[in-house]
This record gives C-alpha cells, structure tokens and sequence, in this order.
C-alpha cells in the first residue's frame, strides 16, 4: 500500500467468499423482522437513523485507529465523493425507505423484494459502468421484473392493487444495485474494513442530524423500549456494521453481481421469520418471489 493509491490485491477464495455469503443472508434476512420489532418502539424514521448511528458507534474505534495512519488518510481525500455518494445512496436513502415499508409490509413480502437487487447491479451496470449484456441476463432480467410485478401489483389474494410500500422496497433495490457498482468501480481497493468504516463515518451523521430534533434519545432510555432498542441495536451493529464488512470483502474475493446474489438467500431465511412471527403467505407471493429467484439465477448463471 503506497501513499498515493493504496491498493489492496484480492486472492480468490471461493470457499471463504461462500462462508462469507451464508453469513450475510442469515443476518440480512433477519433485518426484516428486526426492523418489524424495532418498530413496535420506534418511529420508522427513528428506525433508519438509529440503526446508522449504532453502526457509526460500532465502527468508532477503527475510525480512530485508521485516522492515525497517513495511508489511510490520504485513501480517504482521495475518494471522499465516493464515500459519500456510496453512503447516502447505499445505507442512508435504503434505510429510511425500509423502514417506512416495513411499517406496513410484511417482513417476508419485503425479503422477497429484497430479491431484486441483483437484478438492479446487471441494469445499472450495464447503462453507466460499461458492463456487457448476454442474452441470457437480459431474459433474467425480463422474468425477475415479472415477478416484481406480481408482489408490487397485486394485492396478497390475486386482485389487483398497486402497493406503494412495495414500490419503496423496489426504490431501495435500485439504490443497492448502483452502490453495488459504485463499490465495485471506485471502492473495491480499499481494505474492507476501511472503506466501510468510512462509509459509516459519512452515513452516521447525517443519521445523527436527522434524530436530533425527535424524541428518539428518551425513547432509548425508556425501558419499556427495551426489546425494541434490543433488535435496533442488533440491526445496526450486525446488520448495518459488520455484515456490510463482510459484503465489502465479498465483492473482493469475487464480484460485485455475485455478491449482490447473496439475495438468493435472504427471501427464505426472511419468509421462515415471517411463518414463526404468524405472517400468512399467499399463492401470489409464492409465484411472485419464486419467478424473481428464477430471474436472479439466470442472471448470475451467464
């Protein structure tokens, strides 16, 4: 690593970039039940900042330490606009969306919008970072947004309803999928642990100014918020913090689509939360969530 452009060569580990991936739809498909009970004692706004600030908390020491190496500081002057882009367009602007669907969706329905991200890497990828098509992608494509039509178009029994909380988990895919790629293109060689540590030190504060004129700081030393707190915690330090560690270094080891792909995992790990919380899936979601994973396989298999 060199003061002028530290880079940072990825050996290619399969196996550990699979571990690393199992790892993040366990704790990611989890996220959706944990932002269902953060709500029962949180506003949704209050849930998208809080999980950003818990995260800024978890990553204080290493911001510490790394701010003490000339190195690294100066990897960060140099890629400060993509740390910022990537922070409000990959953890901010997704957290609050979140958030205000998992108010009124159930976790499952929005495990399995979740799915899309992949989909959105490929077309965003495609349109602004150069990255080819093949034909097969292209009819994944196709099938993963016909599938996204059946869980945002219809309403849980068959008819037809636009839902616009789906539509919000949608607008929160597409905001993964060009981080994804902003990652991928201007981020990938900084270790993980720095470059997300200082995604987090952007992310964090704007978090931070958005809760400070609510009542969020007495509803934490509230105790009968304690469970709530418990799973805002949880969301943020795991999900937000150190899954988002693992998802850096997965892009690393291997590619930003595969990845995104680890969303193949968190619709089931996601819909078993929400069998166990009592939630009740229709025929229509099943079709919905099972064509998007159709999508999602073909695009990663070319």
């Amino acid at each position: 690593m060199t003061t002028q452009e530290p880079v940072v060569v990825a050996q290619k580990r399969p196996l550990l970039a699979w571990l690393l991936l199992c790892s993040l739809a366990l704790v990611w498909g989890s996220s959706f039940i944990l932002i269902k009970r953060s709500l029962l004692g949180f506003p949704p706004e209050q849930v998208a900042g809080g999980r950003l600030v818990f995260a800024l908390l978890f990553f204080t020491p290493f911001l510490a330490r790394q701010s003490g190496q000339a190195d690294i500081r100066v990897a960060v002057r140099h890629r400060w606009v993509a740390l910022l882009a990537s922070a409000v367009i990959g953890f901010v602007i997704p957290a609050f969306l979140f958030a205000e669907a998992g108010a009124h969706l159930n976790s499952s329905l929005a495990g399995a919008l979740n799915s899309l991200s992949p989909l959105f890497t490929l077309i965003l990828g495609a349109a602004f970072f150069q990255q080819a098509l093949r034909i097969r992608q292209v009819l994944g494509i196709l099938l993963g947004l016909a599938g996204s039509l059946l869980l945002v178009f219809f309403s849980a029994t068959g008819s037809f309803q636009i839902n616009a909380y789906a539509l919000l988990v949608v607008l929160a895919t597409v905001c993964y999928g060009l981080n994804t790629n902003l990652i991928g293109r201007y981020l990938s060689h900084l270790p993980a642990l720095v470059s997300t540590a200082w995604l987090f030190a952007f992310a964090g504060p704007i978090a931070l100014l958005t809760l400070m004129p609510t009542d969020f700081f007495d509803r934490v030393v509230n105790h009968q918020n304690g469970w709530a707190l418990s799973a805002l915690v949880t969301l943020g330090v795991l999900g937000s913090g150190l899954m988002s560690i693992f998802f850096n270094r997965v892009m690393q080891l291997s590619s930003p689509l595969f990845a995104a792909s680890v969303t193949y995992l968190i619709p089931i790990v996601a819909l078993g939360w929400g069998v166990l919380d009592g939630e009740t899936i229709y025929a229509v979601q099943f079709a919905g969530m099972g064509i998007c994973l159709v999508g999602i396989w073909l695009i990663n298999k070319a």
